[in-house]
């Protein structure tokens, strides 16, 4: 769901992808970003927190997954790097509580570029719509392993209280895996984050494809209740 000119793209339903190289099995950012478009992710990110790699490195793997997502209609947003993903033409940004505030990097970005917070209470979440973020990240519901710098999780009750209170749309993320999906999407979740399930399975397409199908089949058990 590429912007306009005018206004910022509003998140979609359904798996939300991330790049995660160090978790990938050797596979290249690019290579996974294509098998998970194959599998039909809704949202892609490109996320490096390797320092071991160029700027130039990680501006030429934007680039071509940039190519990607945009022959696919899909979103791609990048994470951290305003320059990235102006040099690139990303349909947004997404940064973290110390990162660039977001009112910053709408300077930068303009109204046409989605923008998402990541936010783990919510006091935070009630911050995010102020500062005018388009969309926030919840999280981590269950404990990850994949960021070395993440707080501690936040558990199904902060979703709770996010579905409740907050309008704007919101992905689910951290520690969610095949097993506990269902669960996330019970309590309103509709947009959901998987890293190491995801870059770290042997067949990344069919991954995807079985994740949206339990996606799929968990939010119509809960429209019926």
């Amino acid at each position: 769901m590429p912007s306009d000119n005018s206004r910022a793209p509003v998140l979609p339903p359904g798996i939300y992808g991330i790049t995660a190289e160090k978790y990938s099995r050797g596979r290249s950012n690019v290579e996974v970003a294509a098998a998970m478009i194959e599998g039909g992710i809704a949202v892609l990110q490109y996320r490096e927190k390797r320092p071991a790699k160029s700027h130039a490195a990680m501006l030429d793997e934007c680039r071509q997954i940039r190519d990607l997502t945009r022959e696919a209609g899909i979103l791609f947003i990048v994470n951290d790097h305003v320059d990235l993903a102006l040099l690139v033409d990303a349909d947004g940004v997404h940064v973290g509580q110390d990162d660039l505030p977001v009112a910053e990097v709408r300077r930068l970005l303009g109204p046409a570029k989605i923008i998402g917070l990541s936010t783990h209470s919510p006091a935070q979440a009630a911050a995010a719509v102020g500062a005018g973020a388009d969309y926030i990240g919840v999280g981590p519901i269950f404990a990850t392993a994949t960021k070395e710098d993440v707080c501690a999780p936040v558990g199904l009750e902060y979703l709770d209280h996010v579905v409740r209170t907050c309008h704007l749309p919101f992905v689910a993320i951290g520690g969610i895996k095949e097993h506990n999906l269902p669960e996330v999407v019970r309590h309103g979740a509709r947009t959901v984050c998987l890293v190491t399930a995801i870059v770290g399975a042997a067949d990344i397409a069919a991954t995807v494809r079985g994740l949206r199908a339990i996606l799929d089949q968990s939010g119509s058990a809960t429209a019926l209740h």
